[in-house]
């Protein structure tokens, strides 16, 4: 079966199998930040946005992509790098496996919340595990990118 959708802003098209699933599809187009954590939909690792909204790769079958618009980690570099260096400002970046899920929550967020809470972070970060550092640090680390970067807008 054939599919065209837009990654990362460039039109692709992919013949899928049926039963395949869109983390790997995405990977065969080598987006390797999109992590292949639990195969459940319960760890974040996998976490894209679909049409500007959070998605969990690993549960969506590829074909459901067809005419959809996917942004994966690779897509938004500069963002990534810039909360990343947040994250590890705060100690949080131990082993990283699982910041690019986390990254594209903390973006999604950003979009949708002014001046969140924590409880609004946290809730925009539900689902995104981390197994190394609790969630203290990268609450830290979040708020102080947000609060820079509206900083920067004023």
């Amino acid at each position: 079966m054939k599919i065209k959708f837009v990654l990362n802003n460039e039109s692709v098209e992919a013949d899928i199998h049926p039963d395949m699933y869109l983390i790997d599809l995405l990977r065969d187009f080598d987006c390797l930040g999109v992590k292949k954590g639990c195969d459940t939909g319960t760890c974040g690792a996998c976490t894209i946005h679909v049409n500007g909204k959070p998605a969990l790769s690993c549960v969506m079958l590829a074909a459901k992509a067809d005419g959809t618009e996917i942004l994966t980690i690779e897509g938004v570099k500069e963002d990534a790098k810039r909360i990343g260096s947040y994250l590890v400002d705060e100690g949080v970046e131990q082993c990283g496996y699982c910041s690019p899920g986390t990254i594209m929550s903390v973006l999604y967020l950003e979009k949708r919340v002014q001046n969140p809470t924590d409880a609004e972070i946290l809730h925009y970060l539900n689902g995104n595990l981390c197994r190394c550092s609790g969630y203290a640090g990268q609450l830290r680390a979040i708020r102080a990118y947000l609060e820079a970067k509206n900083n920067e807008s004023c």
